[in-house]
């Protein structure tokens, strides 16, 4: 079982000054978050300051306010208010920027190559009773309240209808924005209370003529 743990990661300013961005994930993993070596990648953006987004070519992006109320952002001359916990895709080529009229915000990123990968971002409540599962190809990164992460029962280990399965592994607590690796073998399971970012990032096939 992963855990990316957000305390962990250095902060790398935009180019533009305008905030500061923590990468959780990317593949393939590039030497500098700036250098756009990646396929995909997933960050946290602290924005402290309007002003325009850098352009990502033959990307998409997908980005959730995680912290903070409202962020309008303006792409190819349309504006969009953003609100918290409420996802939005558009174009990394286009020319985009943004305003704070409510006060600095933070963001959660997902930014992926157009044609070969499909980012997708929702927002899950958590709950005590029921373990919330992060399979592969997905991140759960913990944006509000309290939660435990542990690891499933392994596939061979599940029930055969002789007896209970097994118990998971034990629970380790997790921080806020702290990020879950997901997995098929042994599946971390999330609970508590609040409220969890889950990525997905699909691979796409190409197309046939």
């Amino acid at each position: 079982m992963e855990i990316i743990r957000f305390a962990d990661i250095h902060p790398e300013p935009w180019r533009n000054g305008g905030g500061v961005t923590r990468e959780l994930a990317s593949h393939p993993k590039a030497a500098s978050a700036q250098d756009g070596a990646w396929d995909w990648r997933v960050s946290i953006a602290d924005v402290s300051k309007a002003g325009e987004f850098s352009t990502f070519p033959d990307m998409e992006r997908v980005i959730t306010i995680i912290d903070g109320e409202l962020l309008l952002l303006t792409v190819d001359g349309a504006e969009h208010p953003l609100e918290k916990y409420r996802p939005f895709r558009f174009s990394g080529e286009a020319a985009s920027s943004a305003t704070l009229p409510t006060g600095d915000v933070r963001d959660l990123n997902v930014i992926a190559r157009a044609g070969a990968f499909k980012g997708y971002t929702s927002i899950v409540e958590i709950s005590k009773k029921r373990a919330h599962p992060v399979f592969e190809g997905q991140l759960a990164v913990l944006l509000e309240g309290k939660a435990t992460v542990a690891p499933g029962a392994a596939p061979e280990e599940e029930s055969d209808g002789a007896g209970p399965a097994p118990s998971p592994g034990e629970p380790v607590d997790l921080s806020r924005y702290d990020a879950v690796v997901g997995s098929d073998t042994r599946s971390p399971e999330i609970s508590g209370r609040g409220f969890v970012a889950v990525i997905s990032i699909d691979h796409v096939e190409p197309a046939h003529a």
